[in-house]
């Protein structure tokens, strides 16, 4: 978890990237974090606040 939401949506974009698989940016309380978006639970009490493709995924 980060504090700083540009650095989240760095870590994100890369993670997303080299794994190549979709990753959720969330915001939990005053922090943020990030996750493949398939580990996500509808009851997550999460604020979605960007999901991230990797190049050329459909």
């Amino acid at each position: 978890m980060a504090h700083d939401l540009s650095l989240a949506q760095s870590h994100a974009f890369h993670l997303c990237n080299d794994l190549m698989v979709p990753i959720t940016l969330f915001k939990s309380g005053d922090e943020f974090g990030v996750l493949p978006s398939d580990e996500l639970d509808d009851e997550d009490d999460l604020e979605i606040v960007h999901e991230y493709f990797p190049r050329g995924f459909h």
